[in-house]
């Protein structure tokens, strides 16, 4: 078994215990509502994407991807990143505010997508109580140098941030460009109150639990996000995020974690085992 069957990042890096943590779910909610504040992010959104007929489906692919693409085998991470170029390849859209036509693979687009889910799964799992050095955090986010290059970024020519540091400038730089939009707040009301089968709604908790966590991923964004989403900006806001993110992380390690790992996740473990050099290593136990 060659060391390229250890995926693209492998048991020893951060990326293995960031996105095994049981927040990912929030983060990733956070990362939509993020993504969801670039005009021609959103528009290429709602012009291309099944968020609306299928977004069940349109989450669960999503997860799917970051699973493949972090604990898959190297090919099936190519293969998954293949497909999704060729979607950004084959798509266009017209900005509704400047009648401009641009593609979706547009650099300045998957840099923005890419950072903002970064940003998310990172600061989410840090403030839900993963514990992670800053020379960790720098080694995460220069790690997803690797993803940004399979959906078809340039790391030198597209300035793909390299550390937090400049994933924080990143942001800096961007923040002017982006706003709420119509089509922003349309996404941002659909996915506080998705599609869900009249029985699920009636006989589970799934409704308010399902609030519950949109809101988390709401107050779990920067402050100056949550003023572009009209959400005050108080202390107790950001204080009650942190509470309330630890609070479900802890919930989600009392479950078994034969319950909580995911597919890729076991898959990845089994890898390990059998592999001649690396059968000594476990994947990252994700309370540490």
């Amino acid at each position: 078994m060659s060391i390229s069957d250890l995926g693209l990042y492998g048991p020893d890096s951060v990326t293995w215990r960031v996105h095994a943590d049981p927040v990912m779910g929030a983060a990733g909610l956070r990362a939509l509502l993020l993504q969801a504040l670039h005009p021609r992010a959103m528009a290429g959104v709602a012009a291309h994407s099944e968020f609306r007929s299928d977004p069940w489906g349109r989450l669960f692919r999503t997860a799917e991807y970051i699973g493949v693409t972090t604990y898959g085998t190297s090919e099936a991470a190519g293969r998954a990143a293949a497909r999704v170029r060729g979607v950004h390849r084959r798509g266009s859209v017209l900005d509704p505010a400047t009648g401009e036509t641009f593609r979706l693979d547009d650099p300045e687009l998957l840099l923005w997508v890419h950072c903002a889910e970064v940003d998310s799964f990172l600061t989410t799992v840090r403030r839900a109580g993963l514990r992670l050095t800053d020379a960790e955090a720098d080694r995460y986010v220069a790690e997803q140098v690797r993803g940004a290059r399979l959906v078809g970024l340039d790391p030198a020519a597209d300035g793909v941030p390299a550390s937090v540091a400049q994933l924080d400038e990143y942001f800096e730089e961007a923040r002017p460009s982006l706003r709420l939009t119509p089509a922003a707040i349309e996404a941002a009301h659909f996915l506080a109150v998705p599609p869900m089968p009249w029985r699920v709604r009636l006989t589970t908790p799934a409704v308010p639990a399902w609030l519950s966590l949109i809101t988390l991923g709401l107050t779990l964004l920067p402050g100056w996000a949550r003023q572009l989403y009209a959400m005050p900006l108080l202390p107790l806001v950001d204080a009650g995020a942190t509470v309330s993110v630890r609070a479900l992380r802890t919930a989600l390690l009392a479950v078994p974690a034969s319950l909580r790992d995911g597919p890729h996740v076991k898959d990845a473990r089994a890898r390990v085992a059998a592999h001649p050099v690396r059968r000594l290593v476990a994947v990252p136990d994700r309370t540490a």
